[in-house]
């Protein structure tokens, strides 16, 4: 009985597993596979390694918080508790798929558990406490460092950054000798082979960055119950996360339909690496963070910053000039990477564009609303059921 509850087990944090490789590597490979610098199957293999080590270095330290630190009794982690957990967490995941809205899974993840937990008074409020407070701190962060970005080096990058397309293979490699020799392809120039490292690397950080903090979501219950040693835990969940990664990954690659590959290369590029840093910073300390929100605000911020650069500082009132520029994320959309960009307070504000020629209000709205809704579903659900259905025993 114990044996197939636990393989009941297993294959549960499996699908959940292999729905985060597939959500995870459009975000992070999106831009690189859009511009042709490599192909889905190459991206799927970057997504599944970078991912692995995410997870066996720092991931480890957010399955403990979310498998032993959340409740203050990590014996109702109970084999069949674990696997209602990761029920009620691939659900609300299921939900968000439904409606097309990027779901955060760390944030599923802690209310599936503080759900077991508040129906069996054991939750760690102090714990929760601290993860919620990052929840609100991080994407804070993460509007500011944004905007300073937008508003002071965002022209500086925006200069440096494109993407140029050659004729053929960007690299060559000679395989007549004893060693093969990789160089550059027949059409090749430096600008385009470092733009091409500066993506791919950017795709990278975002899978290991994944891997720091989702890990935990797909087997902490497990692993807190005792029923998975962490290691062979970890293994499983990057498996499944590679599954993910070479089949259902390859339509988000074709759709591209994020807030993050739907930028302008250089907004994505300051985008993902300041979300990138700050999940992987906050899974560092055992917070598991969500790479969704923080991008959101960080793409919020960067637009911010970059619409009042039309604003020059002076002895002028500054609230009158506020006033009139219209600071909206679809200022992102008049930048092409690559082209010089005015000084600060040189803009014409009438280049800006509106938000909605980047954006839909009505999705917008949906989308936030999703996002709070998907995390209610997995918290209200495990309590519920934890709560009112005897076999618990809670």
């Amino acid at each position: 009985m114990i044996e197939g509850l636990l393989l009941v087990g297993i294959l549960v944090a499996v699908f959940v597993g292999y729905n985060i490789g597939g959500a995870t590597t459009g975000p992070a490979f999106g831009p690189a596979v859009g511009a042709g610098t490599i192909s889905k199957t190459v991206a799927a293999g970057l997504m599944s390694v970078c991912f692995f080590i995410g997870a066996w270095t720092i991931g480890r330290r957010v399955v403990d918080t979310l498998g032993r630190e959340l409740v203050t009794n990590p014996d109702i982690f109970t084999l069949p508790a674990s696997i209602t957990v990761l029920f009620f967490i691939g659900l609300a995941l299921f939900v968000g798929n439904v409606f097309g809205v990027p779901a955060s899974t760390s944030m599923t993840a802690v209310g599936a558990i503080a759900g077991l937990g508040l129906a069996s008074n054991a939750l760690d409020w102090a714990v929760m406490g601290e993860i919620v407070t990052w929840w609100l701190v991080a994407p804070v962060i993460g509007f500011w460092l944004s905007a300073v970005i937008g508003r002071y080096f965002y022209a500086a990058l925006n200069k440096r950054v494109a993407l140029d397309q050659s004729e053929g293979p960007l690299v060559t490699i000679d395989r007549s000798g004893l060693l093969p020799v990789i160089s550059f392809g027949p059409g090749t120039t430096r600008r385009e082979m470092v733009g091409t490292t500066i993506v791919v690397s950017i795709g990278c950080i975002m899978a290991f960055s994944s891997g720091t903090s989702n890990v935990a979501n797909a087997i902490a219950p497990l692993v807190g119950s005792g029923a998975l040693e962490m290691n062979t835990g970890i293994i499983i969940a990057c498996v499944a996360v590679g599954i993910g990664a070479f089949t259902i990954a390859r339509r988000t690659l074709d759709t591209l339909g994020n807030d993050i590959t739907a930028l302008p290369l250089t907004a994505a590029i300051v985008v993902a690496t300041v979300s990138a840093i700050l999940v992987i910073s906050l899974s560092a300390i055992g917070i598991p963070a969500s790479f969704v929100v923080i991008a959101t605000m960080s793409i919020i911020g960067l637009g911010w910053g970059r619409a009042t650069r039309t604003m020059r500082a002076s002895r002028e009132s500054i609230s009158d000039q506020a006033g009139d520029a219209r600071v909206t994320v679809g200022s992102l959309a008049a930048d092409t990477e690559g082209e010089e960009l005015p000084d600060i307070g040189e803009e014409d504000p009438e280049d800006i564009p509106a938000a909605a020629d980047l954006f839909n209000p009505s999705t917008t709205a949906r989308v936030i609303v999703m996002q709070n809704v998907v995390p209610l579903i997995s918290t209200v659900g495990a309590y519920l059921v934890f709560r009112f259905v005897p076999v618990f025993g809670f």
